[in-house]
Order: C-alpha cells, then structure tokens, then sequence
C-alpha cells in the first residue's frame, strides 16, 4: 500500500516498465517522470524551501481522548462518507451489482423518498448481512412505565393546571435493568401513529446491553445523560457521550449502550414525525448559538460477530422482539446525511442583551424540530449554561411570565438558582402552557434592590428545557409511581403583595396633575 505522505513513488509495471505513480493513483510514463524530476529540480533552485507548505492528510476529524477514545466526523446535516476497509465504498454509485467483499448494500431513508432535496435524508450502509436476515418477531411483555399516546381519552394519562415537580429519580440497585428496561415515561403530546408529537422519558438503569439492540421505530431520540457516561455502538459506529453532551439516534437506527461508569441515569426527549434541525439565527448572521462544526458524527466501525443477538424494536409505543444470528453492528462503510450525533454543550455560544432588557428564551435553543403548522415548533431544546449578565436598569431573573409553550425543565448539573424547590441533578419540573410562574419573593426583593455589576452566572452548571408548542399529558408513573412528586409551593409567593397600595397618595398625584380623576372618583 502506498504510503500517504508520499509525494510519488516508481514501481514497475507488470511489462517490466517504469511507472510513476502518485499518491491520487494517476500514473504516467517513466520518459514524462524523468522530465518532470529535472524540472522540479530547477524549480527548487529558483525557489527558496521556506515557502514550502503542507497538504492535509484527509479531512479533519477529532482526536480520541482518555475519556472519548473515539474518533468523529464533525458537521450537522452533512452528507458523510465513511469506511472502515479503505476502498468498500462503491465510486459513482450506490448499488452496484456487486459490492466490494460481497457485502450487501441497504438503504435506510429518514424522509420520504420525494422530499424536497434540502430536507432529504437517507443514508447507504454495505453491511456483512443484510437487516432482513432474522428469524421473526416476538411481541414482549407491556412495559407499564413506558408510554406513547398522550391523548386525554388515554385512561393512562392525565393533565394538571399547576406546576409540579420531581426530586432526583432512583436508580434500580436490584436486578439487572439496562437502558432498554429502565425507560420511564413522564409526559408527552400526541401518538407516534399521528406523525406529530412528543414524549419524555427518563432512563435509570444499572447493568449494560449485552447481545442485545434497540430499535426506535417510533422517533427520533434526544438522550442526556445526567450520572455516568453512555458507549454507544450504532450501526454507524462508537460514540462515547458523557453527561454535559446530548446525543441524538433517530428513528430506524439500531444501537447498543453500555456503561461505562457503573449504574447510570438521563433524560429523553423523542419526537413523532420530525427531525431535529439548528434553529435559524436571523440577525445574528452565520455564527452563534451551536454552530454546525461542533457537532460529531461517528466513523465507521463494524464487528464480525456471527452469534445470537435480540434486537428490541419498539413500534407505535408497543415493543417486540427480534432474534437473529448475527450481530447488527456490522456495517463496513457508510455514506449519507441520515446518521446518529453528539454535541458538548459547553461549545454552546451564549448570546444576550449588552445594553437592558431580556431577550427571548429562544436565544438559548440549542435545537428545534418544526411541527406541522409553519413557523411553531414542535419541540424546541433549550440550555442554560454559565455565561455573563451585564443588562443594566434591568430586572435580571427570569420575568414573571405566562407562556404559550409548555415547558418540562431538568438539571445535568451544577446549580439552577431562583427555584421553588429543591432542583437538583437527575430532577425536573413541568409547567403547562400559561401556567404562571416566575422566581420567588425573596429573589424578587433581591434582584429589585441590588447594584447590577457585569456578573457570571450558571456558573459549573448546565439546567435545560423541552419546550412545546403542544399541551402535555402526565403518565401514571410520573404522577403515581416516581415516589418523587412533589407541587411547587405556593406559598413562595404569598409575600408578593400589592405594594402599589402603598403609593396611592402619589398616584393620585400625578392622576391630578394629568388632569384625570383620582381613584374612586366617579368619572
């Protein structure tokens, strides 16, 4: 084999000949490659070696680290290429008539086929064996924690007016339950059968997948690990994600997850019907909020692994089992726009007012999926990570607010001030849509009183938020079974008075002065 960082090298032809070949593969004849030696000689003489250059190896790609040994592809909504044999990926087309090691070709398509090109996704796998080779499928057992239709008439689901919240979730310490047991569903909008809608889960689980995939064929799945790295193999290769970065696999992709830490829990947001996309930035240009080169996407990577395997897939909230003789995990090169990622958070780049005011929370979405009415989204993920507040003459909290969204907000860690309760890692709280909510009085007085100096907050901490346009139901395990549930209290607002009573002989004043009726005047 060649190697790369030569510039050219001579071999003989099988005539006896000599050949220049160069590192591309182009050849020429041994007379052009004498002529072309005697001019590159001039040439350096007429030139001095300093201004001599370099020429990249390949395209840039990540570095494996102690804790990611795992090399990446970087990019959001490439069309990647990628192969563990140099050389398996078919030039110029994607299903020739016989693949290179007589692998089999397998397209697996995110869109529909006639997609407008811009949103077409699809992705070519040359796999040792084909998906289509098992032996069946087996409907499992009900899992009663895990859900999928949120619709009111669900007698398994049901809504609440107020807020409400969860202290940290346990992990399981007895038994083995791996990420696929360990789903629980909270909250959602809508049915995977619909194509539009939402659900929240939470995973806790404590033993990792063995022989053992899942396949989402229900949605895409937003995963954030809170306590414990994740290694997850897809069918697309390795990726390491640690808590402080999301992963997303989408729907159709078969993968394995083991734990690499010991027992391990995180958050899901999946989503019916759409993908996830970078949010448009508007006025802020080309840059900002989380910019497309720091995404990663994994290289190809395969097992020959020829025993038996189950595959878990789970369809319109219902799960089945697959068996087959052969692992799933062995696809050998790869090339398309329809693949699994993974993004640090802390790459997040902040953006906020330099002068006064609040800008909307939508400066902080990291990622958005569109719903089917134009211009709401269905699901926006936003982040709170540590950044710097300067707004002068300005209330700096969280104003007092009642959204149109509805809101379900989680901790990865660190700490997230202002709360009603006791936020902490591996946590939530929910707010439904125009639900009132705001900081508590002792904030309030705080942050109406205090000097405003240029300050840092969220510091060591990252807090986020699923944010819908649709209404939520909560499942029965999170309002019955978490054994966590607690309402925020009330009473964290019972000291914000009406301390405008306190000025009425002024406003009466300047009612006067303006040459209107004082209160409780008749007009």
């Amino acid at each position: 084999m060649l190697s790369r960082r030569a510039i050219v090298s001579i071999a003989r032809s099988s005539k006896g000949s000599r050949t220049l070949v160069t590192a591309a593969g182009a050849s020429r004849p041994a007379r052009v490659a004498g002529s072309l030696r005697r001019t590159t000689v001039l040439a350096a003489k007429r030139h001095s070696s300093s201004t001599s250059g370099a020429t990249a190896a390949g395209a840039f790609s990540t570095k494996p680290t102690a804790k990611d040994p795992y090399t990446y592809q970087a990019g959001f909504g490439n069309r990647f290429a990628s192969e563990a044999v140099p050389g398996t990926l078919p030039i110029g087309q994607n299903n020739p008539q016989k693949c290179k090691y007589d692998l089999y070709a397998e397209q697996m398509t995110g869109t529909s086929f006639v997609a407008p090109r811009a949103e077409n996704q699809n992705a070519w796998l040359y796999k040792i064996r084909p998906s289509v080779a098992h032996q069946g499928f087996t409907k499992l057992p009900e899992n009663p924690d895990l859900e999928s239709n949120f619709s009111p008439s669900n007698p398994k689901v049901d809504v609440s007016p107020t807020q409400l919240a969860w202290y940290p979730l346990d992990i399981p310490s007895d038994g083995k339950v791996d990420f696929i047991d360990g789903l629980k569903t909270l909250c959602g909008n809508g049915d995977p059968t619909l194509r539009e809608g939402l659900a929240v889960h939470m995973y806790m689980a404590n033993s990792s997948m063995e022989n053992k995939a899942f396949c989402n064929n229900d949605g895409d799945m937003l995963i954030l690990p809170q306590q414990g790295r994740l290694d997850i193999q897809t069918e697309y290769g390795k990726m390491m994600v640690r808590p402080g970065e999301l992963v997303v696999i989408q729907r159709g992709m078969k993968f394995k997850i083991i734990l690499p830490d010991g027992p391990s829990r995180g958050y899901i947001q999946e989503i019916f019907g759409s993908h996830y996309e970078l949010p448009e930035l508007g006025p802020l240009g080309a840059q900002g909020l989380a910019n497309p080169r720091d995404f990663e996407v994994p290289v190809a990577s395969f097992d020959i692994d020829q025993s038996s395997w189950e595959i878990v897939y789970k369809v319109c909230g219902q799960l089945f089992l697959c068996k087959q003789e052969h692992t799933p995990f062995d696809v050998v090169a790869w090339h398309g726009n329809y693949a699994p990622y993974k993004y640090a958070m802390e790459k997040f780049i902040n953006v906020g007012s330099i002068s006064k005011d609040h800008i909307d929370p939508s400066i902080f979405c990291v990622l958005t999926a569109k719903s089917k009415t134009p211009g709401t989204p269905l699901a926006d993920f936003l982040i709170f990570s540590p950044r710097w507040d300067i707004a002068t003459e300005t209330f700096r909290p969280p104003y007092y607010h009642r959204n149109a969204a509805t809101e379900y907000m989680g901790l990865i860690y660190g700490n997230y001030g202002g709360r009603s309760d006791e936020f902490a890692p591996g946590g939530g709280s929910y707010e439904t849509g125009f639900c009132p909510h705001g900081v508590s009085y002792e904030e309030f007085k705080a942050a109406t009183g205090t000097e405003l100096k240029p300050i840092r907050v969220h510091e060591d901490t990252i807090a986020f938020m699923f944010e819908s346009s649709m209404m939520f139901t909560l499942t029965d395990y999170a309002l019955k079974r978490t054994g966590k549930l607690h309402e925020h209290e009330p009473k964290m607002w019972d000291d914000l008075k009406g301390q405008f009573m306190n000025h009425l002989d002024q406003v009466n004043a300047d009612l006067k002065a303006a040459g209107l009726p004082g209160l409780g005047v008749k007009k």
